[in-house]
């Protein structure tokens, strides 16, 4: 099972990038003093740099729009779909007769 990921809040991003643009720490003394990695100290200097405050937001789980996901570029021909469907449908009968 893969590690859980580390979130932190907005204040703690914005002390990090401060230290790193305002003290002119490097990013390895920032992140040995944050105790953090170095790379995600550079990771939320780039993303305030390109965005501002915004871009130290958590866009992790937040879905994208009504659509979620990545939207069809055409709609699914009928034939299509009833082929897709057929072969699911044969796969799960492979299935289920193991």
């Amino acid at each position: 099972m893969g590690k859980t990921r580390e979130t932190y809040d907005i204040q703690f991003k914005k002390r990090a990038v401060d230290l790193y643009l305002k003290e002119g720490m490097g990013y390895k003394t920032v992140a040995r003093e944050m105790g953090i990695h170095h790379s995600v100290v550079r990771r939320w200097v780039n993303h305030f740099e390109a965005e501002g405050m915004e871009g130290l937001e958590e866009k992790r789980g937040k879905s994208r729009g009504p659509g979620k996901g990545r939207p069809r570029t055409r709609p699914e021909d009928p034939n299509e779909k009833i082929k897709r469907l057929e072969a699911e449908n044969e796969m799960l009968k492979k299935l289920l007769k193991m």
